[in-house]
């Protein structure tokens, strides 16, 4: 810019300079019109500058956009780059996931009848079992089976269920507990408190203590004991059973274990 300004005021003065030589020699109307005509050449070339700077400053700010473009294109170009990387692993994913699908699927057919065994399984044990909280034990069998066939549940909770069935059948093998039920002694219905110790024995008393008895498993029926020799340790069984008395040594009759088949 210092330039140019150099450039405006040497052309000024050239003009000025002419205009005093020719001075001298023209008259004062053609001076008037020599001076007239460098004022407008001095406009015209201030005019044409003006243009070129603008010229100029626009060419600067396209410059600037073209390297700010320039710069979104090649952050876009590493972008796209990572993007189909991305897009190549989610693909890979799919594809895996699909063939897992068709392994469920498979897996799904064989579950099923799987669980439907498990249950059979354990509704055979159940009733092979001492009769211990039967009705309880069989609502559960029933249960396990309706939902078999219920298309709303899924099947991973119908294989949670059913492992739950097992559970809780573990757990009575490890566990003492008395309860008050209705049973066939010699052929007659009598109330008694009974008393389960895991399954090794399963014995009642009459709430009077008049009478006591344990089942036969070999028998498949309850037996009469004498109460002279067990009723106190049943009684005192069933005191503990009900958290009702500390725990203590018991001598409880108990069955010799079943031959396995």
């Amino acid at each position: 810019m210092n330039r140019i300004a150099t450039m405006r005021r040497a052309l000024r003065l050239a003009c000025a300079a002419a205009a005093l030589l020719a001075s001298a020699a023209l008259p004062a109307q053609q001076l008037e019109e020599v001076l007239d005509a460098a004022e407008a050449g001095t406009a015209e070339a201030q005019q044409s500058q003006r243009r070129i700077d603008e010229l100029a400053e626009e060419t600067r700010a396209l410059l600037e956009e073209y390297r700010a473009l320039n710069r979104q294109i090649e952050g876009l170009d590493v972008y796209n780059t990572r993007l189909e990387r991305q897009i190549t692993a989610q693909e890979q994913r799919i594809e895996a996931i699909d063939a897992s699908l068709g392994e469920v699927t498979v897996l799904a057919r064989q579950m099923l009848p799987l669980l439907v065994r498990m249950i059979d399984s354990l509704e055979s044990f159940i009733a092979l079992d001492r009769p211990f909280h039967l009705r309880e034990r069989r609502e559960r069998i029933a249960f396990l089976r309706h939902n078999m066939d219920r298309p709303d549940i899924a099947l991973a909770e119908k294989f949670r269920q059913v492992m739950d069935a097992y559970r809780i059948e573990i757990e009575f093998g490890r566990k003492i507990d008395t309860y008050r039920d209705t049973i066939a002694v010699g052929g007659e219905e009598r109330e008694v408190d009974v008393l389960r110790v895991g399954r090794i024995a399963l014995l009642y008393r009459t709430p009077d203590g008049g009478a006591c008895g344990l089942w036969n498993p070999q028998a498949r029926a309850w037996e009469p004991l004498d109460s002279g020799d067990f009723d106190v340790a049943i009684r005192d069984g069933i005191r503990i059973a009900g958290r009702q008395a500390a725990l203590a040594l018991l001598p409880l009759p108990v069955t010799a274990p079943e031959a396995a088949p």
